[in-house]
């Protein structure tokens, strides 16, 4: 093959700077100039350099992406800063883990909410850090140098992985600020991105479950909705106005732009934005990639996890303390439970199967047109096809493996806290004080952990959910200790297995561990069973790869290069990846099937007729349905006289939205968005142009919960509040 450089950035930049219109998109900000037209004539009033700004304050400096210590940069929600005192609005559900934690039979900030009337009060959001964007940067050409069409998949990555770590390494020389390179398009193009992440991050307020999550299971991903999904924190800076770790002395945050909080309302068809972390979409996936979706890794995730959540809400009616330790557990699980099962009954309905083929039909027959094509291209649809063919059986194990085991009961993942510390302990006469350090620091940190674990609740996810495991999966892909323990000793009996692993493992309750780590051996880790499927069930894991293969990855980078090359008329963006996106469109209806119709906003009035007291989902606070009765709705009333709970958009949103600000033509806050629809659970693949919606808590029906019912005006006083037309 002759060798010749990569040249997909110069058809990149071609169709970047495209002028033509898209309503979907989940736009990076340095390129936002590309659609400034259009939003403009769908009711922006600002101009780019107020959304994205390195030199001067902009809107980007009030989006906050939520993330954990461990992982700064992996975003799993937005916030958005709307005082000048650091305070961050976001989802209940994005704040649950922290409002859950504080929690305790005699504190249940769940079923009753919480308020800090004062800084004093606020509480440490232990493992939680907030971070901004500084600047991002097109570093492509650099990423790229030296890449050549001829190398092959592992030393084109080994080159790019070179060049990304010499990259990282010259932005961080004499910089106070992380650093980050993400590629988009599969490869074919790279981003470099700075970051300021603070440590010190305070919950500030939270509304009662009965609000934050009304409707619970029964109400999640549909319209309409009737839930104040939110919660409040706060950034804590050091005097200088710089990050540090949780101190006393540290003071509230002054940021360098926050959000205006507008209560003048929405219309239909007002202007709209959301900017946020967006997680991870699959708008290129392939015709192949869907067929495994609906036939093997959904229906696979919806089956054990309904058993995960049959198992755990068993346990949590036994008593209030089992609830509040497995809440967060069960409402993480539920959430994309529902979710896979949506995104099936959308695939199918819409036939998105049928419209990717016919896609790659077409790109199939252009790239065939002409010789430099194929030479270029002709690998990408094959190697694709040979991946998935190959990988059922495999992409089966993986699924089962990460649903039951990796996030199925906890004792199998508790023990790799000690994965390293098995080392020490080969040697314990040369290692004795740092076993005693370490041992110590285990033992503190572990405090967290078996505050919210329940043992009979573990047991029996623990036999439930090995048992399907060795049922469903090829023998191939089954751990050792299946065949050699639990079908040599305990005749396949999961139950009976699970009854010895939770009365004799190290690892079965905070009485057996403390007792370990107070004369630790390396004897007793090696014969411990939870020891022993730990470490088969990360070699499994290992083994089964992720589920990707150089091929596949080769396949997928032509692929796209391809298609953006074939639709050279039409403005691409990249998949969502946890990096700061824009959204732009309007207000809006929708009609999901014939002869139904929804309106684009929902009132209290909807609170009061979804009421059941005898449903946790559907419960409503005595003094809140008094502020409805009564119509207490202070200022924030509709003009109408109305109080209006949530409202739809068509804004192009997913997993790591939740939380982001929805903002109008003037840079104002006017609602939070935290949810997409049930009739467009397929959008992560396909956008729904009419059916895919946006899910908002009108930010009024916010300021009315924290006014009103939680009593918290010292909230509201600090925010610069936009009253009026």
């Amino acid at each position: 093959m002759i060798k010749k450089s990569i040249v997909v950035l110069f058809s990149l930049l071609f169709v970047l700077t495209s002028n033509v219109k898209a309503d979907e998109g989940m736009w990076l900000l340095s390129l936002i100039g590309k659609n400034y037209q259009q939003m403009k004539e769908q009711g922006l009033k600002l101009t780019p350099e107020d959304i994205y700004n390195v030199n001067h304050a902009s809107l980007k400096d009030a989006i906050i992406g939520l993330g954990n210590e461990d992982h700064p940069f992996g975003f799993f929600c937005t916030g958005e800063i709307i005082s000048s005192k650091g305070l961050v609005l976001t989802n209940h559900h994005c704040g649950f883990g922290q409002i859950q934690a504080h929690s305790s039979v005699e504190h249940d900030y769940l079923k009753n909410g919480f308020w800090a009337l004062n800084h004093d009060q606020e509480l440490p959001a232990s493992g939680m850090v907030m971070t901004r964007l500084v600047s991002m940067e097109d570093v492509s050409a650099k990423v790229l140098e030296g890449v050549t069409a001829d190398l092959t998949e592992e030393n084109r990555d080994e080159l790019i992985s070179t060049n990304i770590k010499n990259i990282i390494k010259e932005a961080k020389k004499d910089s106070e600020y992380g650093v980050d390179v993400k590629n988009m398009f599969a490869g074919n193009q790279y981003f470099l991105f700075k970051y300021e992440t603070f440590k010190d991050i305070r919950l500030v307020g939270a509304p009662p479950s009965s609000v934050g999550k009304f409707g619970g299971d029964t109400d999640n991903w549909m319209w309409p909705r009737h839930t104040g999904d939110f919660s409040m924190f706060r950034i804590y800076a050091n005097k200088e106005n710089k990050p540090e770790k949780y101190n006393k002395d540290n003071v509230p945050y002054t940021p360098v732009h926050s959000l205006p909080v507008s209560i003048k309302g929405v219309e239909k068809d007002d202007f709209t934005m959301v900017m946020g972390f967006p997680g991870s979409t699959e708008r290129f996936l392939t015709s192949y990639g869907v067929k495994e979706a609906l036939e093997i890794s959904n229906p696979s995730t919806v089956k054990i996890r309904t058993e995960k959540l049959r198992l755990m809400k068993e346990g949590m009616n036994i008593s209030d303390k089992i609830r509040i330790q497995y809440a967060s557990k069960y409402a993480q699980t539920a959430n994309y439970w529902k979710y896979f099962q949506g995104q099936s009954r959308g695939l199918k309905r819409l036939h998105i199967y049928e419209k990717k083929k016919a896609l790659e039909d077409n790109l199939q027959a252009w790239i065939n047109e002409n010789a430099d094509r194929k030479t270029k291209y002709g690998e990408a649809l094959p190697l694709i096809e040979k991946y998935f063919e190959s990988n059922t059986q495999k992409q089966l194990a993986y699924t089962y493996l990460l649903e039951a085991l990796i996030q199925g009961p906890e004792i199998i993942l508790f023990p790799m806290q000690l994965r390293q510390f098995a080392g020490l302990l080969d040697n314990p006469k040369d290692n004795e004080e740092l076993i005693k350090k370490q041992s110590a620091s285990t033992l503190e940190a572990s405090k967290e952990y078996w505050k919210d674990y329940d043992l009979p609740t573990d047991k029996k996810i623990f036999s439930a959910l090995l048992e399907m495991y060795s049922k469903d999966v090829p023998a191939e892909y089954q751990l050792p200790i299946f065949k050699d323990v639990v079908a040599a000793k305990y005749k396949g009996d999961f139950k009976k297995f699970a009854d010895d692993v939770y009365l004799k493992s190290v690892f079965a309750s905070e009485e057996n561990f403390n007792k370990f780590m107070q004369n630790p051996t390396k004897k007793a880790l090696d014969k411990d069973l939870a020891y022993l499927l730990m470490q088969e069930t990360i070699d499994t894991y290992f083994k089964l790869g992720g589920g990707t293969t150089e091929d596949f990855k080769k396949g997928n980078r032509l692929f796209e290069a391809a298609l953006m090359e074939m639709q050279s008329d039409k403005l691409f963006y990249p998949d969502a990846n946890s990096t700061i996106r824009l959204t732009y469109g309007n207000v809006g209806n929708y009609q999901p099937a014939d002869a139904i119709k929804y309106d684009c906003f929902t009132t209290t009035k909807g609170i009061i007729e979804k009421e059941d007291p005898t449903s946790d989902e559907f419960e409503v606070p005595v003094k809140l349905k008094e502020l409805i009765l009564a119509k207490d709705y202070g200022r924030y009333a509709d003009k109408d006289g109305t109080m209006h709970v949530a409202f739809t958009t068509n804004n192009d949103i997913t997993g790591g939205n939740s939380g982001s600000p929805v903002i109008n033509g003037n840079g104002e806050l006017v609602g939070t968005a935290f949810d997409g629809n049930w009739e467009a659970m397929s959008g992560d693949i396909v956008f729904e142009k009419e059916l895919q919606k946006c899910i908002n808590v009108d930010v009024r029906y916010t300021l009315f919960i924290i006014e009103k019912l939680g009593g918290a005006k010292n909230l509201i006083d600090e925010m610069n509040i936009v009253e009026g037309k």
